[in-house]
């Protein structure tokens, strides 16, 4: 069975079929040692019958698996696993308010993936969400840090507060827009930005970022928005 490779910040592990591999606080691979929040173990990378599994063995935190070119995305949740079918897919999660991404590539993926043509205008639609300018530098505020990390690696999630000033929002308008904005992206299917009928998830920032930089809703290009003292104020 072909191998696996793990990447992380430049730190690579090359897996064989028979290996079990982990990834967390007290692992084979140690994201972080001293982030209180993280699992000693979250991740498990195992080869069952022919295919590469992605494990939470987590009791408390999610991890997002995604596609290479943002168009491959699952939550997978504690006890819950996805296979690795691509030649390119990162695991990332967020413990307190700090989120790594771990990079997987495979060998001999079970499928390949078709790259789409990049739009010319920055679109802020993606299927039945449309983001209005001010919606859509809200979220590049709050996936600034992730998206100016290169490859794999750990970013901070900014406070509400922090990226509230980095607009130049009052911090009760920030909060209001980005309740609107999980709103619209819940109701389109985006999981994990509530956590029960009617109430926002308390993580909802972090599972944000997440999808939006997964999905390429947001990109590195378009981080000079939020320098624009031209742009659209709420």
């Amino acid at each position: 069975m072909p191998g696996l490779t793990v990447d992380f910040c430049g730190e690579v592990y090359a897996l064989a079929a028979d290996d079990v591999f982990t990834i967390g606080r007290e692992a084979d691979l140690i994201v972080d040692d001293d982030n209180p929040y993280l699992h000693r173990q979250l991740v498990e990378l195992r080869a069952i019958e022919g295919f590469w599994w992605i494990s939470n063995i987590g009791s408390r935190l999610s991890v997002t698996v995604s596609g290479e070119v943002g168009t491959l995305q699952s939550v997978v949740g504690p006890g819950s696993r996805v296979p690795v079918v691509l030649p390119e897919m990162a695991v990332t999660f967020t413990a307190g308010e700090t989120t790594y991404e771990v990079q997987i590539l495979s060998e001999a993926p079970a499928f390949d993936v078709a790259r789409p043509v990049p739009e010319v205008d920055g679109a802020m639609t993606l299927g039945a969400v449309d983001l209005t300018p001010s919606q859509f530098r809200l979220i590049l505020a709050l996936a600034e840090g992730t998206l100016r990390r290169a490859g794999s690696g750990v970013s901070e999630l900014p406070s509400n507060a922090r990226a509230a000033a980095r607009l130049g929002w009052p911090l009760t308008t920030f909060n209001r827009k980005l309740d609107n904005v999980c709103d619209k992206f819940s109701r389109a299917g985006v999981k994990g930005l509530r956590g029960g009928p009617g109430k926002l998830a308390t993580n909802r920032r972090a599972r944000l970022v997440e999808y939006a930089v997964a999905a390429k809703i947001v990109r590195i290009e378009h981080l000079e928005l939020l320098d624009d003292s031209e742009a659209v104020q709420p």
